[in-house]
């Protein structure tokens, strides 16, 4: 017999003001505790030291995670020059020293070194895994892990302050897999320095950002008064960029059923002039469709050859 999961069936999306120094995972738990939901996940890991945009997700919403993490990030974030650490954040110890100390127009001159399609060597404290081990289990044993670079896209690299001669604040907004803690350490080793993050804010998560987030301190509030579902926003929510369909009461019964549906004519042609390329997790999902009915998520699927066939069905309520 199957194991019954603990909880209720929340869905939708929380977007977390997550606190400083607390692990995504305990976020999740604690968000996940708040409303008493059977299924909680996040859309993207954050460094304990980070605060910022964490994207939560219960129940149905997350069987749409993975758009969420496809989605571009923004950071703002200060760096220390002058130090590396091991961690090459404010947590670690310090490996490398330098006397330089970069001016603004020196490190403008270097900025345009990290934008557009670049490769990044990956902190050696991080989650990626090396035979079977996740590197940060490994640096913490003693380990030397060397990690191979990959390729990631920055979308743009602004200086905003110079604090000191010590410390200088930056704006980035880039695509998935980039690490703010390694493009420290090579805007140090650019300038001639060393360089680590002292402080680190994400600000957008694809369609989420900071407006719409919530604290954890002020959803405890609110869970207290029983309002927390105040704080919910749709399944559907990560979804922005995908092609709505609007279907009937029988269209989503079909549809629920696993089975697909004919499109009229002319709500195929509509889908198809909204229709762009879209890779999620390296998936081909340009045919890719949300069906709703009366703004209730029912399912995803592809809309091509006039028909939609779905492929992840939502268990929601009408």
């Amino acid at each position: 017999m199957a194991r019954r999961k603990k909880g209720l069936p929340i869905h939708g999306w929380v977007i977390l003001d997550k606190p400083y120094d607390m692990t995504s995972t305990q976020a999740v738990s604690a968000v996940r505790r708040l409303f008493n939901a059977n299924k909680a996940g996040h859309a993207g890991t954050l460094d304990p030291l980070a605060t910022g945009i964490l994207p939560i997700a219960l129940g149905e919403a997350t069987k749409t995670v993975p758009f969420a993490m496809e989605g571009e990030k923004a950071y703002r974030f200060a760096v220390r020059w002058g130090e590396r650490t091991d961690t090459l954040d404010a947590e670690g110890k310090v490996v490398a020293t330098s006397e330089i100390r970069p001016d603004p127009a020196h490190i403008e001159s270097v900025l345009d070194q990290f934008i557009g399609d670049i490769e990044q060597v990956p902190p050696a404290y991080s989650a990626i895994k090396v035979d079977g081990e996740r590197a940060y289990d490994l640096a913490r044993d003693g380990e030397t892990v060397e990690l191979e670079p990959r390729p990631i896209y920055i979308e743009s690299l602004k200086l905003i302050e110079v604090r000191s001669a010590d410390v200088a604040v930056f704006e980035m907004r880039c695509g998935k897999g980039a690490y703010v803690r390694s493009l420290a350490r090579d805007l140090g080793h650019a300038l001639g320095t060393e360089g680590h993050i002292i402080e680190l804010r994400r600000t957008e998560v694809g369609s989420f950002s900071e407006e719409e987030s919530i604290k954890l301190d002020e959803l405890e509030e609110m869970a207290h008064k029983g309002a927390a579902s105040e704080a919910l926003l749709p399944v559907q929510t990560a979804l922005d960029d995908i092609p709505a369909l609007a279907v009937t009461d029988d269209e989503t019964f079909q549809l629920k059923q696993g089975r697909s549906i004919v499109l009229l004519p002319r709500i195929a042609q509509d889908l198809k002039e909204q229709r762009r390329p879209l890779s999620i997790a390296g998936k081909d999902c340009t045919f890719l469709v949300l069906a709703e009915n009366n703004g209730i998520a029912v399912a995803l699927g592809d809309a091509k050859a006039g028909q939609f066939q779905p492929s992840r069905v939502f268990n929601l309520a009408p």
